[in-house]
This record gives structure tokens, C-alpha cells and sequence, in this order.
């Protein structure tokens, strides 16, 4: 396979765990950056990530422009994605998801932050993106690139980002990394939802995320990769 079959390849099989593990259902999309042209990425078109295959993944300018979008209705807030890849340039992965359970970190004072090893490379700050602060009362879609470049900005250098009342875009320097960090993004929402309800929290520290954040792909990533395609049922697009 070429590189870029190879790249199509994964970015089904992380539509598929994504949706599979709850972290995206109807809604919610990831793309990576074209391996060949970094001015361009690659997403689905406007698919349910559950039923995505290699047919469906259309080429983008960071624009928003689909290249070449073969009758396909891309997805709207595919501004996320471009934004992003425009004003990051060691980012190779985003993501963005509904997931419920990071939204009462979107609408309230109290911040989202790691408190369990699997989510440390979220990194300690993780700001929120209010659409009606720039943008009146929108619909809240991230429908064009002013709304995607103003979500980027204020994400700034950070790895993930709240929308208020909507979910969440994550970014990755790999798109299996991101798609383990999206998988327990919810799961440390949770368990920080729970912990505030019992007492004071002990997060991860500034230094054990640095430490985290300086890890390369390891042989658990590559484990936990296969556990997740098999669970979602494409154990066969993993090869040999």
C-alpha cells in the first residue's frame, strides 16, 4: 500500500472506533493532514463515522474547499478541521465530537483538566470556545472559516478546546494518539464530574503531563489500536 492508502486506510478505522467507543454517534467527525500536501487534509464526506469507508474520504483544501467532492455532500463544520491545520502546523489529526459528557465543563466555571494517566496529554489548560462572543446567536455550527479561525485562535497552543453547549475538537501530532486521547477525553470527564461531587481533586501535575506529553508511539498504542478496530469490527483493514 502507498502512504496515502495507508493514511486513508487508518482514518476509516478511526471513524469506526470512534464511533464504536461513544465518541462520536451520528455526529461528529476526524480527519489527518494529506501525508503528501500539508495544505490539504482528508475527512469523509457528510457520513455517520460508524458507516465511513475508504470511498467516502474526500480530499479538502484547509480552506474548506473539497477537491474533487464526487456528487458527496461534505460535512459543515469541516472548518474546524482547516482552521486548525492553518494555524498548526504540528498538528496532523483533529477531531471534533458532541460528547456529552465534557458539556457541563462548557457551560460552567469549572474547568476541564486530566485527572487520570490515559488523558495527561490533553494537556493542563483547556480553554472553551463560546460561539455567541464574536458571533451574536448564531446557530452554533462551525459553518464557515471565520467561526473555524476564531475557534483555532482560541485554542492557541493548547491540544484541546470546549465548545460551549456543543463538544469539542482535539488535535493530535498522530492520528492514533488522538484518536486514544478522544476515546478518554469523556471517560476523564467523568471521573472529574464524579471527584467534584466528593471532595477536593488531585489532577495530574504540570510535570507528569510534561513528562507524558514527551512520549513517543509506544507498544501499548500500537496494542490498544488493534483492541479498539477488532471491537469495532474492522479487525480485517489492520492487514497483516
Amino acid at each position: 500500500m502507498t502512504e496515502l492508502e495507508i493514511a486513508i486506510r487508518d482514518l476509516v478505522i478511526a471513524n469506526r472506533i470512534l464511533a464504536n467507543e461513544n465518541v462520536t454517534d451520528g455526529y461528529g467527525h476526524i480527519s489527518i493532514r494529506h501525508p503528501h500536501s500539508p495544505n490539504r487534509y482528508l475527512l469523509s464526506c457528510s457520513r455517520s463515522p460508524e458507516f465511513v469507508d475508504t470511498a467516502d474520504i474526500l480530499e479538502h483544501e484547509l480552506n474548506g474547499t473539497v477537491v474533487d467532492a464526487r456528487g458527496r455532500e461534505p460535512y459543515v463544520e469541516r472548518f474546524i478541521h482547516g482552521a486548525i491545520y492553518e494555524a498548526r502546523s504540528d498538528i496532523q489529526a483533529v477531531v471534533h465530537s458532541h460528547a456529552n459528557e465534557v458539556l457541563p465543563f462548557s457551560v460552567t466555571a469549572t474547568p476541564l483538566r486530566p485527572v487520570i494517566i490515559t488523558a495527561s496529554v490533553m494537556g493542563a489548560h483547556v480553554p472553551v470556545w463560546d460561539s455567541r462572543d464574536e458571533f451574536s446567536d448564531s446557530n452554533m455550527l462551525v459553518s464557515n472559516m471565520a467561526m473555524g479561525r476564531s475557534l483555532a485562535a482560541r485554542l492557541g497552543s493548547d491540544r484541546v478546546i470546549l465548545m460551549r453547549g456543543h463538544g469539542f475538537a482535539a488535535t493530535g501530532r498522530a492520528l492514533k494518539e488522538l484518536v486514544k486521547l478522544s476515546v478518554y477525553i469523556p471517560q476523564n470527564a467523568k471521573v472529574l464530574e464524579k471527584a467534584l461531587r466528593w471532595g477536593e481533586v488531585k489532577g495530574l501535575s504540570d510535570k507528569e503531563i510534561e513528562k507524558r506529553l514527551a512520549a513517543k508511539e509506544t507498544p501499548d498504542l500500537r496494542r490498544v489500536w488493534e483492541y479498539w478496530a477488532r471491537r469495532a469490527g474492522c479487525g480485517e483493514l489492520l492487514g497483516g
